[in-house]
């Protein structure tokens, strides 16, 4: 199969007959062997019904069903755990990407051989204030951070080998940072391309400005786990190791001082007196926490296997 085309949607019953008729004109104008897989991540609306019909008409248009809402980022994993195509490509489902990008992304995957092909939205049709310029912040951020120059982190046309999808695990909402998930598994041709953003046709969006500041929170969070998410004990114990010593030098100087001034006869303060004595003894007990923290943090990623954050409720044409 020369390509999956991953579409995890919500409420978007209207643009499905459309998106579904572009997208099957150009495999077959390419002549590609493809596959049209529909994650439903809980809509409330017909688009169900909607790749229920499309997948009895199109034996290759298939449909995941989740039994709730749980974000895009679940929906992305479970499509590609069951992608088959030698690229995988992602999509949005408002009609906002092309899909008549896709045999140029095919190619940049298949004959220039890159890992990963990130779309960049350079001319966009969102409004400035609530969006544009948020985003502009958001990539900044992104690219200082991640270290790869990427222009537009979150754009949701994407093109990537199958080996690719297969090795990142995608959760929380850690969609919009895929590239940077890559890089850390060790896949480093990676790079972008200018690709056609469109108007939203119907409905409207689903991501309000919240999306934001959960998107710097993650991007925190992911800069962390890429340095230390497999050996936590590098970071909580070295810090806590650090602040053990303190506390415990400091006790044994405040202690070392109180007999000397006893045996030189010198007037002195109880040890209790002293707020440096609470300093020490504070500073020893978050060295043990944070140590502790970070050998239970092994004990949990050598014990834990992968899980699934979500639950499908139907499946079709698998």
């Amino acid at each position: 199969m020369d390509i999956s085309v991953v579409i995890p949607l919500l409420n978007e019953e209207e643009s499905l007959y459309e998106l579904h008729d572009w997208i099957a004109n150009v495999m077959q104008s390419n002549r590609f062997l493809y596959e049209l897989i529909f994650i439903d991540d809980g809509s409330t609306d017909t688009s169900w019904s909607v790749i229920e019909e499309l997948s009895e008409k199109n034996k290759s248009v298939k449909g995941i069903r989740f039994q709730k809402n749980y974000g895009k980022s679940q929906a992305l994993d479970a499509g590609f755990g069951i992608a088959q195509g030698r690229v995988v490509i992602t999509m949005d489902a408002d009609l906002q990407d092309s899909p008549d990008e896709i045999p140029e992304l095919y190619k940049l995957i298949v004959e220039d051989n890159f890992d990963l092909i990130s779309g960049w939205k350079k001319k966009r049709y969102d409004n400035v204030v609530t969006k544009n310029i948020p985003s502009k912040l958001f990539n900044w951020a992104a690219r200082k951070t991640s270290g790869l120059s990427l222009h537009d982190f979150n754009c949701g046309l994407k093109a990537y080998k199958n080996e690719v999808v297969k090795a990142v695990k995608v959760s929380g909402e850690m969609h919009r940072y895929i590239p940077v998930l890559a890089k850390n598994e060790g896949f480093h041709r990676i790079d972008e391309k200018v690709v056609q953003h469109q108007a939203r046709k119907y409905g409207v969006t689903k991501f309000g400005m919240d999306r934001f500041i959960n998107g710097f929170l993650d991007l925190i969070t992911i800069s962390f786990l890429s340095k230390f998410g497999k050996r936590p004990m590098h970071f909580f114990g070295l810090w806590g190791t650090l602040m053990f010593i303190f506390g415990f030098f400091s006790a044994f100087f405040i202690g070392a001082l109180k007999i000397y001034r006893l045996a030189s006869g010198i007037k002195t303060i109880l040890i209790t007196d002293n707020p440096w004595f609470y300093i020490a003894l504070t500073s020893m007990i978050l060295g043990t926490l944070l140590f502790l923290a970070g050998f239970l943090g092994e004990l949990i990623i050598k014990s834990n296997p992968q899980q699934k954050h979500y639950k499908i409720r139907e499946q079709l044409n698998f």
